[in-house]
């Protein structure tokens, strides 16, 4: 049996997953018995934790959000201190984690009182970051928006720019953000269009909560989604290519923001690339310098037997006198 303390510790962890939680349903996930949830629940309101119940048998708990902080945890300047890192850690992928601090930094601002959570907003608007010339910019505000918008399961309306700067605004359902190392990438089901899509998060303007919950079905993998489009989405052109090496070692050859790689076999692997055109194509795999095999389609495999011929045609016929 865990011990009262671990016990508070994991209500408290699932009372800011949910929205509301039935005295059942707590007892289900913790093990315990409703009476023991009750008296918990008292518990966590002794020491400062704002949650509240709604009586009858369809009611349940909640953690009111902007609670104070309890006491004997962390003080106004830890609280801030604690979020502060949180945030950059989740912006810069420090921690290798970024998903556990940005679901971590979510939790602690849901309870955060509100002269916390306004100092907060004065840093966000005073801090400037200085990304690698290889990075967009995001806001700290924008990336909490779209990850509270994938939490809770609400259509919202999308204000996006695309590449030539165009703005569109649809109808989506958030699901997650993906992280690749270099740049988020937004999730969800475009509503009119009946299919997954990524959008850069960087370039999301604005994303207005429609009020009108959902439920999806059958979504997909949203790595191996951002993946796809990262890979070939941005190109006039894609080719399917044959590995003679282990998926580790293709992974190492082709990163996963440049191809989306499946295992055939120990000792091969299929990896799709996109590229500008044939040629372009062709002279990316010569500088692969490992054995591969063009499946698809035929332009790329002719560019390629090209760009061999002519490499090896310029060297039989030896140096020059």
């Amino acid at each position: 049996m865990i011990s009262a303390s671990a016990r508070l510790l994991r209500l408290v962890s699932l009372l800011v997953t949910r929205p509301l939680w039935t005295c059942g349903e707590l007892a289900d996930r913790m093990a315990v018995t409703e009476r023991t949830v009750r008296r918990d629940i008292a518990k966590l309101r002794d020491l400062g934790y704002a949650v509240e119940s709604d009586p009858g048998p369809w009611g349940g708990y909640r953690l009111r959000a902007g609670a104070r902080v309890p006491p004997l945890i962390l003080d106004d300047e830890e609280a801030l201190a604690v979020t502060v890192g949180l945030r950059e850690a989740a912006l810069s992928g420090a921690l290798g984690g970024d998903q556990a601090a940005l679901s971590a930094l979510l939790k602690l601002r849901q309870v955060l009182p509100q002269r916390i959570a306004d100092r907060l907003g004065e840093m966000d608007a005073a801090f400037v970051h200085t990304p690698r010339s290889d990075e967009p910019q995001i806001t700290p505000g924008m990336l909490l928006e779209l990850a509270v918008a994938c939490r809770q399961g609400e259509r919202a309306r999308l204000s996006y720019r695309d590449w030539e700067g165009r703005t569109t605004v649809r109808d989506v359902d958030p699901y997650r953000l993906v992280h690749t190392g270099r740049r988020w990438y937004f999730v969800a089901r475009d509503v009119e269009q009946g299919q997954w899509r990524t959008f850069r998060a960087d370039r999301v303007d604005r994303l207005q909560p429609t009020g009108h919950l959902v439920a999806l079905i059958d979504p997909p993998d949203p790595a191996l989604l951002v993946s796809r489009s990262v890979a070939t989405g941005p190109y006039p052109l894609s080719a399917t290519i044959r590995l003679k090496v282990s998926m580790d070692q293709a992974l190492r050859l082709i990163p996963s923001t440049v191809g989306t790689h499946r295992p055939e076999g120990p000792d091969a692997t299929i990896v799709d690339i996109g590229g500008p055109d044939a040629d372009g194509l062709a002279r990316y795999l010569l500088s692969l310098a490992t054995p591969l095999q063009v499946l698809s389609p035929k332009a790329v495999r002719q560019a390629l037997l090209r760009r061999t011929q002519e490499l090896f045609e310029d060297n039989a016929k030896g140096q020059p006198q």
